[in-house]
């Protein structure tokens, strides 16, 4: 069974990380929920959520990190030394890294991960990408191990690319008629 960490940071937005979380559990995929300074992890809009694990008790063998964006959750995720050596861990054993909304730009900024890729984020953050980047405006990008997405609205889409790079496309198609997407 695949594994996916869902990294939470203090003001993160909501629907960016408990939307992966449950589309993922959907596929039947592992997902813990790590809270970067403790379980207990308050979101961008005050709602406040009780993470599995906290980032030090992540295992190494996840297959998939996830970033979620929001305000001021992507910068305390990119100020974070545990989560910057989780993603290049991750990325050096060539596993996958996704990150939505201002994570791309702010969280994986200064990390090898966007180095030669595609990807987008959201719109006010395009800039911060930096000249390695070939910025896309679609709502979700894949670029080999990398998936970025725009922003909250473009959640769901995100999330279900995610099972179609983890366990499958038909999974994927499977959830998208399950889900009336």
């Amino acid at each position: 069974m695949p594994r996916a960490v869902v990294v939470l940071a203090e003001g993160f937005e909501e629907i960016e990380a408990i939307t992966p979380i449950d589309v993922l559990r959907r596929a039947g995929v592992e997902v813990i929920a790590a809270g970067v300074a403790g379980r207990r992890v308050v979101g961008s809009h005050g709602i406040a959520v009780e993470a599995d694990a906290t980032l030090d008790e992540v295992p190494d063998d996840v297959d998939l990190v996830v970033l979620p964006g929001g305000m001021p959750g992507a910068e305390n995720l990119g100020k974070s030394p545990g989560v910057r050596a989780l993603v290049e861990r991750l990325h050096a054993a060539g596993r996958r890294v996704a990150a939505i909304c201002a994570a791309p730009a702010v969280a994986l900024a200064g990390t090898s991960v966007l180095r030669g890729r595609r990807a987008t984020c959201y719109p006010s953050f395009e800039e911060r990408l930096g000249p390695e980047v070939t910025r896309s405006q679609e709502r979700v990008v894949v670029d080999g191990p990398l998936v970025t997405s725009r922003g909250p609205g473009t959640a769901l889409e995100f999330s279900l690319a995610l099972v179609e790079q983890l366990v499958s496309p038909a999974e994927a198609e499977r959830l998208r008629k399950g889900m009336l997407v």
